[in-house]
């Protein structure tokens, strides 16, 4: 009897341990899927010469810092909203090389990054890229980096672009975390879903699916499932033996190529 009452207690604090652990997880979950770089970026022009600094005002109130760099020989902007790191000072070389290319450029950064105020959500994410998207004029390309990938096409749904670029996309962020995470009962936990290929399904533009090969955060197989959900005519650029955050995938000739190719 004694043996039964200490197996019993050590099932119970085993399973308080695992209860403390998922409540932890539920409550500081967003730090895993967000990681920005809160730290305040120059000023525009002082990374990229002939950029100028923007203010964009979210449905919800905030005022948000972005770069736009003007282009030249195209009349269509790109808008970069980047993945779950880093922040706008990290896609300067790509607003550059996109600009050699004749596009405008416009560097969003969304809230809790690079010195903006407020805490990233989904919810939040969203109202920043359709903030972004309101103070662009003309025709547009959304440009989507891996997270980011999933706010344009969110975006898409009411503010459909002339075309999209989904750079190294996940079939959603359930999906994507159970690859991080196999052993946590991801989808049971999560607060921000991300569905980016069911919405994807709905979003009927020209669509251009770029991924790494050997990418090894968001597996290769389920970008291609994100082309086959496409609603709209699609194009898939896979770049031999490239990982998510290989030059090649940042501001490589032939991502940069598939954004030409896509220019309406």
């Amino acid at each position: 009897m004694a043996r039964a009452v200490e197996v019993i207690r050590a099932v119970m604090a085993v399973l308080v341990v695992v209860v403390v652990l998922l409540a932890l997880l539920w409550v500081f979950q967003r730090r895993l899927i967000y990681l920005p770089d809160t730290a305040e970026v120059p000023p525009a022009a002082s990374v990229l010469p002939g950029a100028r600094d923007l203010t964009l005002t979210t449905a919800d109130g905030l005022r948000l810092g972005a770069w736009y760099l003007p282009g030249g020989g195209r009349d269509v902007t790109v808008l970069v909203a980047g993945g779950n790191a880093g922040n706008r000072a990290d896609r300067a070389p790509l607003a550059a090389a996109l600009a050699r290319e004749g596009f405008s450029v416009l560097l969003m950064d969304y809230r809790g990054y690079g010195g903006n105020p407020g805490s990233p959500t989904e919810k939040g994410l969203l109202l920043d890229a359709l903030a972004a998207r309101e103070s662009i004029h003309g025709r547009v390309v959304y440009f989507g980096e891996s997270l980011g990938a999933a706010v344009v096409t969110a975006l898409s749904l009411t503010r459909p672009p002339d075309a999209l670029l989904l750079r190294s996309p996940f079939t959603s962020l359930a999906d994507a975390g159970r690859h991080a995470y196999p052993f946590l009962p991801v989808r049971q936990l999560l607060r921000d879903r991300f569905p980016l290929a069911d919405q994807l399904a709905s979003v009927r533009v020209p669509t251009t699916i770029v991924y790494g090969a050997a990418d090894s955060i968001v597996p290769p197989a389920q970008s291609r499932e994100v082309a086959t959900s496409a609603g709209g005519p699609v194009t898939v650029v896979e770049v031999p033996g490239a990982d998510h955050n290989d030059q090649a995938l940042l501001d490589g000739h032939r991502l940069i190529a598939a954004v030409t190719a896509l220019s309406p």
